[in-house]
């Protein structure tokens, strides 16, 4: 247990240290977190947290927003994927170091550049109580929450979803009318993208239903997918996935995407396709050994 937490927080802490360089070098603010904290700081003033357009995620991001009120933007952004990173390797080592070797795919440092929600949804699969973040971004957190539901983790979810009624009981209307703004892509609609449905020949396995149900909602870049890795368990299933997953990241560094279709069909060849193999060829695997 130990050397999980010293593991854990070193990782967190170097991550949170290199997010604050980027966020500082390219003048970010709290990157994508800005907006929990923006809907923390309209919350406590008693004004409507949807007052922009741009405004898209549910009041339980205020929650998590709150503690970072008042802090430096680059700095509040750092912390929080910092801790996201370490919680999310303290889950990992529960079962086996070599786990922490999902840190080396894409999409987890196209998230840290961004300050995204994924890293820490991915987290939540571990820790029942920390289920409610994954009403934070419902199109993510759906499918780890149906797949890793607890007793616990419903309560927790339920605790929230009250709180934030309480303090503001219109919410959901005036969320609701921000999805329209929402520019996205759902990868099983985005050729190759039907052949995700080939996951379901393995119905019987819990990975398959995970692929399905994330490739059923909609999603915005690459570091969405990060939640994906919950799907391969091996040292060998993650440094193939992992590997991979930077050909969209090397698309992404010499193309500027045209749209989220073309955002989508990179997401798919890269990252989905190569977990759909990986769920296909177990059995084999698994005889052959």
């Amino acid at each position: 247990m130990r050397l999980r937490i010293c593991i854990s927080a070193a990782i967190g802490v170097a991550s949170a240290a290199f997010c604050l360089f980027l966020l500082l070098h390219f003048h970010q603010g709290a990157g994508d977190f800005g907006w929990a904290i923006h809907l923390a700081q309209r919350l406590l003033a008693g004004q409507n947290p949807y007052d922009t357009p741009l405004e898209q995620y549910p009041l339980t991001a205020a929650l998590f927003g709150l503690p970072f009120v008042g802090l430096r933007p680059e700095v509040a952004g750092s912390l929080f994927y910092g801790v996201s990173s370490a919680m999310l390797a303290f889950g990992l080592t529960r079962h086996g170091h070599h786990r922490l070797l999902v840190f080396l795919a894409y999409p987890y440092w196209g998230g840290l550049l961004a300050v995204q929600w994924s890293t820490l949804i991915f987290a939540s699969a571990f820790f029942p109580l920390l289920l409610p973040v994954t009403m934070v971004k419902p199109q993510l957190g759906l499918p780890v929450a149906l797949t890793n539901l607890s007793r616990r983790g419903v309560l927790a979810c339920v605790a929230v979803a009250l709180l934030t009624l309480v303090a503001l009981p219109r919410w959901p209307q005036l969320w609701l009318g921000q999805l329209k703004n929402y520019e996205h892509f759902i990868p099983l609609l985005v050729l190759p993208g039907p052949l995700l449905a080939m996951a379901l020949w393995r119905y019987r396995d819990r990975d398959a239903w995970f692929l399905v149900l994330t490739a059923l909602m909609p999603q915005r870049w690459f570091f969405d997918a990060f939640i994906l890795w919950l799907i391969p368990k091996s040292r060998r299933e993650i440094l193939f996935t992992a590997a991979l997953s930077w050909g969209a990241g090397i698309w992404r560094w010499y193309h500027i995407p045209h749209s989220f279709v073309e955002v989508g069909r990179f997401t798919v060849v890269f990252i989905y396709l190569p977990m759909l193999a990986l769920i296909l060829l177990r059995p084999f695997a698994s005889a052959e050994s």
